[in-house]
């Protein structure tokens, strides 16, 4: 199959990051120097200012991951909370790749955000990531009163690869009943390790998230056994059926339709919705993996960005977010 080619769908804007981007800049094939690859290309992005005041600190639940935090100034407390996980294909990432992220989040809303440094596949394959973010959320719960948050306004929330962890720490928690939860905010999340929709099969251009990129992070996740029959649903969001989506908290979902994810993400929220879950989906034309970052002053991405932050004031404030 040749793939598709989703340049004559995008904006000049799209069209020209795209062409700009490296061919074959995807390559999994090496981990450790793709890894390293991903870190000078997030450092080379324009970054704006960091917001005045903003408080960041870091802490250990345990020696082997980390949390850190972001607290505006003059924050009135008890606050709400985002609990974030960062993307990556669950074989990449950093916290300090979304520190302009988090902290504009943090600023904008009025919010305590919390974000996870979680161990990588394939040298920690699951179920270790997953019990890393479930181990910083849990701290975060339990360290409510000292951080000034509102144990009972906390969300969760990732992107992509930290997607796929939102998604399977919904389930965990739910059903662990330790840690209350109030929302889940996935953006454009990696929930299905089949790999058999037909987007799946049609986004193969090398400068994106794509399908091989996609098999390889699964396949490092779950030591080979992508597509698997007895893959359980803490580990790929996509295996529960309506019956186990039921009691998850309302949930925010977005996603380019150019996205390799686009299909697994609208079926997602259908099933969700079907389950009784309340769900806000967002499908963004002409927006690809990524293009939210990295064509960021786009109209588009000003407007997903504004749709993100406004879904996210009226989940923990319960107000529309002012202009």
């Amino acid at each position: 199959m040749a793939g598709l080619d989703i340049t004559p769908r995008l904006d000049k804007a799209h069209q020209a990051v795209l062409r700009a981007t490296p061919p074959e800049f995807l390559d999994l094939s090496d981990i450790p120097r793709m890894r390293q690859k991903f870190i000078d290309a997030m450092a080379k992005i324009a970054k704006p200012p960091r917001p005045e005041g903003l408080e960041i600190s870091d802490h250990r639940p345990h020696d082997d991951m980390m949390v850190r935090v972001y607290r505006p100034a003059g924050l009135e407390t008890p606050a709400p909370a985002l609990y974030w996980i960062h993307g990556g294909g669950l074989v990449m990432g950093t916290v300090e790749m979304d520190d302009d992220y988090c902290a504009g989040l943090a600023n904008r809303l009025k919010i305590v955000v919390a974000s996870v440094e979680y161990r990588l596949a394939p040298d920690f394959p699951y179920p270790v990531p997953l019990e890393d973010c479930y181990a910083g959320l849990r701290w975060l719960h339990d360290n409510a009163g000292s951080l000034g948050v509102d144990p009972a306004r906390i969300a969760i929330g990732g992107a992509s690869g930290g997607g796929a962890l939102c998604a399977g720490l919904g389930l965990l928690v739910r059903d662990r009943a330790e840690v209350p939860v109030c929302y889940q905010f996935l953006v454009y999340p990696m929930i299905d390790d089949r790999n058999d929709t037909p987007m799946s099969h049609q986004i193969l251009d090398s400068r994106l998230w794509n399908r091989t990129a996609n098999l390889i992070g699964w396949n490092s996740y779950l030591e080979g056994r992508a597509g698997a029959d007895d893959i359980p649903i803490y580990a790929a969001a996509s295996r529960a059926t309506v019956e186990q989506l039921a009691g998850l908290p309302p949930t925010y979902i977005n996603v380019g339709d150019l996205d390799l994810f686009v299909d697994e993400d609208v079926e997602y929220a259908r099933r969700l919705r079907l389950a009784g879950v309340a769900v806000e989906l967002h499908v963004y034309p002409g927006a690809f993996h990524g293009s939210n970052n990295s064509v960021s002053r786009s109209a588009l991405s000003r407007r997903w960005k504004a749709d993100e932050r406004a879904a996210l004031h009226r989940a923990l404030h319960g107000t529309e977010l002012e202009a």
